[in-house]
């Protein structure tokens, strides 16, 4: 069985799943990897690479076609990339096409809804996707090919053990407005209880979280610690893994949090539709309903530690069962044997995304993929992955996206 993966790049979080998956995978199926663009870190293309699997950049669009024409199964690896809506709006040869969507869905950047219907197969990285309005008005037939399969992935597991002696709380990921919670400084501040939480993640020593600590009451309980090499060695020793999100990202995977618990970290996230597919209240972890919430939940969790080692635990379970690249492997093994019983499809992507950049990009901001109120640029400013300048670094000289550049916040896709 050939499986192609198109993808614009295999770095970061997609990067770091397929390569787990190729470490997890039996034998029986060739994987050949097209991207779209160099990569910029080869190190998961050097990885998969040593497992026997082939990555290849492809620019030119006959070559694109061949490989689809050869494969026994296209999986389209989806985010709000302007390369990839390009490589849809013109017509692609018959193929099975699946989809994995490396978005929730449930915030800008939206997919446009109508990939479902032109697919074989369309598969969500995380069970709270399917927690969409819009999916329960698709006709059943069409919702039989929604599927979820994970790409956040635990450490391998610590032994055991009912013994708990880690005190440290931490914050690790992006430290970024981004996606960290604008409020992280204030629950902080607003803990009852003394404490102090390290931040682990690069930042801008001129950025917004800087400034928001130094406005604190108590800028001595933050340390920011920056990059590291070895998360697992800090998450070893976290007894509480504080990290509350924006309600609005579009995270799914949330690989830092699963990495976390694998190693017993209890975390204590918001009540965002990603982290509660993730966390059970009071069971492996505890989620706050807004960030005084927080405030409160963490200095009970400070005040009363003897509640830490069975969620730690809970945690380590959860994660050693539902958070592998093997369960995820064999899923999309079973998956792939469904979709060989299928016929190849012609599907007419361009009808749902539109043929032109300003089309592509209007997709990524309403929900039902249609400009039909007032448009939501990204929140990040102009130089976010998948923003409108990320679009302008692709297609510098549209017309149509050039009209809407005015509105952003200066500066460039890096």
């Amino acid at each position: 069985m050939k499986i192609l993966h198109l993808m614009p790049h295999l770095g970061g979080g997609v990067g770091k799943a397929h390569s787990a998956l190729r470490h997890a995978a039996s034998g029986g199926i060739e994987h050949h990897y097209l991207l779209l663009e160099e990569p910029r870190d080869r190190r998961f293309v050097e990885q998969i690479e040593a497992l026997g699997s082939t990555v290849d950049v492809c620019l030119d669009r006959s070559s694109i076609e061949a490989h689809v024409a050869a494969a026994d199964i296209v999986q389209i690896e989806w985010w709000n990339h302007p390369l990839l809506y390009r490589l849809l709006s013109k017509p692609l040869p018959e193929a099975r096409y699946v989809f994995w969507v490396h978005i929730s869905g449930l915030n800008a950047p939206y997919y446009p809804p109508g990939l479902i219907e032109r697919s074989s197969r369309f598969v969500y990285t995380s069970s709270c996707s399917l927690d969409w309005d819009g999916l329960s008005g698709l006709p059943a037939q069409v919702r039989d090919r929604l599927a979820v399969i994970g790409s956040g992935f635990g450490f391998d597991p610590l032994s055991l053990s009912s013994t708990y002696q880690k005190s440290q709380v931490t914050y690790l990921g992006t430290v970024d407005f981004v996606k960290m919670h604008p409020e992280l400084f204030a629950i902080i501040d607003g803990c009852p209880e003394d404490c102090h939480v390290t931040l682990y993640g690069a930042f801008d020593a001129e950025g917004e979280p800087v400034r928001a600590w130094r406005a604190m009451r108590h800028p001595e309980r933050v340390t920011f610690a920056g990059q590291i090499a070895d998360p697992r060695a800090v998450l070893e020793q976290t007894a509480i893994f504080l990290y509350p999100l924006r309600p609005d990202h579009y995270g799914t995977a949330e690989n830092a949090l699963i990495e976390a618990m694998s190693v017993g970290a209890v975390p204590l996230v918001m009540a965002n539709p990603a982290e509660m597919a993730i966390v059970r209240h009071g069971v492996n972890g505890v989620v706050a309903a807004d960030p005084a919430d927080a405030a409160a939940k963490l200095a009970d969790l400070l005040r009363h530690r003897e509640q830490l080692a069975p969620m730690s635990m809970a945690a380590m379970q959860d994660a050693a069962s539902l958070y592998t690249p093997t369960r995820s492997a064999r899923l999309f093994q079973d998956l792939y044997r469904d979709v060989m019983t299928t016929p190849k499809i012609a599907p007419d992507f361009a009808s749902v995304i539109g043929s032109e950049p300003l089309q592509w990009f209007l997709s990524t901001q309403f929900p039902d993929g249609r400009a039909t109120g007032d448009l939501r640029l990204s929140r990040t400013g102009s130089s976010s992955k998948g923003s409108l300048d990320h679009f302008l670094a692709v297609f510098p000289d549209d017309e149509g996206l050039l009209s809407l550049r005015p509105t952003t916040q200066p500066g460039a896709y890096p």
